[in-house]
């Protein structure tokens, strides 16, 4: 019994660092983000782009429109049609913003549909939330400019 204590004692340590990793990893990968973090984040992305009034031919030079995004919700029992209107901050961003809009913002809006749940979606906040999510990871994909405002153009859940 003597020679196993060590191996046991051994063990045992192992197991409790394999499952200290696999907690942290799983709370780090999968946890909630603090909805403190998302708006802090969304007022530093923005921080610098000023609100001009823009007319509406200038504001048509700089607007992009993403309709009919299709998808599931986390719950896989609820299906969601989005429509989307972004605001850039130059022509020059829009110019880009189409080239790479069904390439690489529709698959950051799957992702992010993908991991809200049906009663994020019921008020304006969950929306709300959403759009600053939205804003936080498409703008560092853009190199030519920033996204100054989403607008939900098109909104329809429905339960499977």
């Amino acid at each position: 019994m003597k020679k196993m204590l060590p191996w046991l004692v051994s063990l045992l340590l192992a197991i409790t660092l394999i499952v200290i990793a696999g907690l942290y990893s799983w709370s780090t990968f999968f946890g909630k983000k603090d909805a403190g973090d998302t708006e802090a984040a969304v007022q530093e992305s923005v921080k610098h782009v000023e609100a001009e009034a823009l007319s509406a031919a200038e504001r048509g030079k700089v607007t992009s429109d993403l309709n009919d995004i299709k998808t599931n919700l986390s719950d896989t029992n609820y299906i969601v049609i989005f429509g989307f209107t972004f605001q850039l901050d130059s022509a020059k961003a829009k110019t880009e913003f189409d080239e790479v809009k069904e390439s690489l913002i529709k698959p950051i809006i799957n992702r992010a549909l993908w991991s809200t749940t049906p009663e994020e979606m019921q008020g304006t906040k969950g929306k709300d939330e959403l759009v600053s999510e939205l804003l936080n990871e498409i703008n560092p994909v853009l190199t030519e400019g920033k996204v100054v405002k989403i607008g939900i153009t098109n909104f329809l859940m429905q339960e499977l």
